[in-house]
Order: C-alpha cells, then structure tokens, then sequence
C-alpha cells in the first residue's frame, strides 16, 4: 500500500509563489506531504510510469520546500478512490491533519475522466480538511500554483 520516505536534501521553506502554501508545522521545518501514485495496473515491481511520478514528485516538493511524509501507491483500475486501500490512508493522513497538501501526478490518478465527479468530491473533501491536491505534472503544476 504505502511507504514512509524522508527525501534528503529537501528544503526547509514554503513558496509564496505556490498561493497559499501551508505553513511550516510545529517545531519548523518543511510542511509534510504525501506523494499518491496510482500508475501500474498490477501489483508486483513498480513501473516506469510510477517510477516517473515519483520522481516528478520529489522534483515538485524539493523546488517548493515541501517534504514528502509517505509515499502511497495504489494499483490502477478501481474508479472511486475511497475503495483504493491507499487513498484511504490519503484520507486518514488529512483527516489526522499529518499532511499540508496530497501531490499527484494528474487528475486521473484520483478518478478517470468517465468519473470525474468522483475526483471533484475528493479535491473538495481534502481541501476542506487543509490538505489541497496540488498535481506535479509540469503543465498542471504551474496552472494548480496560480489557482492555489
């Protein structure tokens, strides 16, 4: 389901630029997020695709001074999220208020196109309890840091 990952090196400050970037927590350092990769379509050694979002991931939170509290994977396949065991512990770690924001990929990794209502509910569900999406794609990132 999920792995604990501290990467080094990471940056100890929030962007102001990101609009609205949580705060550092409680004793400093880099606000905690979670990475939440749903790329392969079977269990078992993990893809180039998700070995990408990873590192897209990474990418993203060290240029922003986040630091990645876990890595949640999950198999492709399942359209609604809250019947994924690691987008359940996505919810858990928000509703515990462990994380600041949940870094994916792209908006299908949270629910396909043919469910998209599924995906909005969760962004919503998430941003009410402070932990908003924020996609690590280049060409949605610079669109998410705008809408903040």
């Amino acid at each position: 389901m999920g792995r604990r990952d501290d990467p080094a090196g990471a940056a100890a400050r929030a962007c102001p630029a990101d609009g609205g970037a949580p705060t550092a927590p409680r004793g400093g350092g880099a606000p905690p997020v979670v990475l939440y990769v749903c790329a392969d379509r079977s269990p078992g050694a993990p893809s180039e695709a998700t070995r990408r979002a990873e590192r897209e991931g990474y990418a993203f939170a060290r240029e922003r001074g986040l630091a990645i509290a876990e890595v949640v994977t999950d198999t492709y396949g399942e359209p609604d999220p809250v019947r994924r065991s690691g987008w359940r512990r996505v919810r858990h770690l928000a509703r515990s208020g462990r994380i600041t924001a949940v870094l994916v990929r792209w908006p299908s990794a949270i629910a396909p196109e043919s469910a998209c209502e599924l995906r909005h509910r969760e962004a919503a569900w998430l941003r009410d309890r402070g932990a908003p999406v924020r996609y690590t794609w280049a060409p949605l990132s610079a669109r998410s840091a705008r809408v903040g």
